[in-house]
């Protein structure tokens, strides 16, 4: 069943009228509505001062709507309550085989635990201990263990069939840099090629770069430049080809490309060469060994700074390990999606709300099928306003016109800096939740979403900004 089906059961059977909560709509907000001709029924709007109950606008406040990445503001905070700020995710190394004058007679095993952030650098601080710890040439194989976590068979690209950009990485127990590559374009000297730079630089991985110069300024739909991975399966090359804009002196284009193993293989063998190693073997999936202790365990940073990428930045896959580790911590390993979601019900039915509005789906918000109320996700701020570790909540969330998502949110507006706020953005969705200090100096929390067609070309994002800035105004 599709959201919207759901919407149309609920105000069915809940008899709900279009708003309430005020006598009309706010100017600025109404102003917004009519101009784009906005249906009574596409939007949900709610605003209610910390510590009341009754709202100062409530329109469409327990239908259920998608709420995009807006939906990210649960299993963080969920995850900060049940695994505490300073939970850290390790990642194990064994050394399968005897260490002799530097050499690793045998294979190397590391085992992940859903780590979101094993980004290069962190990745590289492995492998420079394993250096400082004796070990110079592997004889044997890379091996991974993965298990911790079980991945439902999923198509990358089923969300919007393009299954190579960075948003749609699936998770993995061990995910390496997020299985992504910043791929650099800069004009070539000789005033007719492109010069193409990967980083991180991966082994296994083949450029074809097609590309050519041409006089024009810098601008257009990717610059230009056409992708194309010719082999699905193992997406080991990609080939770049068009007309690059001789206008731009430099251009970043990211894709996700290798499988999560190869690509963990990819970067492992240029850093470990940069360190003075050596490996022999190729790269293979292998179970840790049960009884032996790791030769080596990396923590990674604690969980505060993890839900500071995830909402201020809206990383989809950093959510997804997230939802993942609460099913494997709280529940049992491996870790699943339907397990994260039971430990997340179980924490929301244990605040007494009600979750029947509630689709969480991955997590993430990449999804048709996530929903959420208005109310539901206002009630979810409230509860998070008075815990303990709300000062750590707080501050992963966007600050408008400063940071983040919000960035250029009211950047040039009385408001700017005084919204912390998780946007939400897919195709025909737009939406925003979060807290307002108003300029009387009350606190409010504000939730909004639009579920219509091109919703997110503009005239959602304008709806909820006014209904930011209508909020600061209280």
């Amino acid at each position: 069943m599709t959201v919207r089906s759901r919407i149309v059961l609920f105000l069915f059977f809940a008899g709900l009228h279009a708003w309430t909560g005020a006598a009309e709509l706010p100017k600025p907000i109404d102003f917004v509505i009519r101009g784009h001709r906005i249906p009574s029924d596409a939007y949900s709007l709610y605003v209610r001062e910390i510590g009341k109950q009754e709202p100062a606008l409530a329109v469409n406040a327990e239908t259920p709507f998608n709420p995009a990445s807006v939906i990210k503001i649960i299993p963080t905070l969920a995850a900060l309550e049940l695994l505490g700020p300073a939970y850290r995710w390790k990642t194990e190394v064994y050394t399968l085989g005897s260490i002799r004058d530097g050499v690793l007679q045998g294979d190397l095993l590391f085992k992940g635990y859903g780590d979101p952030y094993l980004v290069s650098e962190e990745f590289r601080k492995i492998l420079e201990e394993l250096r400082r710890r004796g070990i110079r040439d592997i004889t044997g194989d890379l091996l991974i263990d993965a298990s911790w976590f079980r991945i439902a068979h999923e198509d990358p690209g089923a969300f919007d069939n393009d299954p190579y950009r960075t948003y749609n990485v699936l998770p993995n127990a061990f995910l390496v840099n997020f299985k992504a590559v910043r791929f650099h374009f800069y004009p070539a000297p000789d005033g007719r090629n492109v010069m193409v730079h990967p980083e991180p630089e991966l082994a296994g991985l083949k450029i074809d770069n097609r590309l050519r110069l041409r006089k024009r300024y810098c601008g257009g739909f990717q610059r230009g430049v056409a992708v194309t991975v010719p082999d699905s399966k193992t997406a080991d090359q990609v080939i770049f080809s068009g007309r690059f804009p001789a206008g731009c002196n430099h251009y970043i284009l990211s894709r996700s490309l290798l499988t999560h193993e190869t690509y963990a293989y990819g970067a492992f063998k240029p850093i470990w060469r940069q360190l003075g190693g050596t490996i022999d073997g190729r790269v293979r999936t292998s179970a840790a060994p049960a009884t032996d202790e790791p030769f080596l365990v990396h923590h990674s940073r604690p969980l505060p700074d993890i839900i500071r990428l995830i909402n201020k930045f809206s990383n989809n896959v950093m959510t997804r390990q997230l939802l993942l580790t609460l099913g494997a911590e709280l529940e049992e390993p491996p870790g699943t999606a339907a397990k994260g979601i039971r430990v997340i019900d179980g924490y929301l039915t244990g605040l007494g709300l009600d979750t029947r509005t509630l689709n969480i789906d991955n997590g993430a918000g990449l999804s048709r099928e996530a929903s959420a109320s208005a109310k539901l996700l206002a009630d979810i701020l409230a509860h998070a306003w008075t815990i303990t570790y709300r000062p750590e909540f707080i501050s992963s969330l966007s600050i408008s016109g400063v940071d983040g998502t919000a960035k250029y949110r009211l950047k040039h507006k009385a408001a700017s800096g005084y919204a912390h706020v998780k946007t939400g953005r897919i195709d025909d969705v737009s939406a925003v939740a979060g807290y307002v200090h108003a300029r009387s100096g009350k606190e409010y929390i504000v939730v909004g979403m639009m579920n219509r067609k091109l919703a997110h070309k503009g005239h959602g994002k304008e709806l909820m900004n006014a209904l930011v800035a209508w909020a600061y105004g209280l």
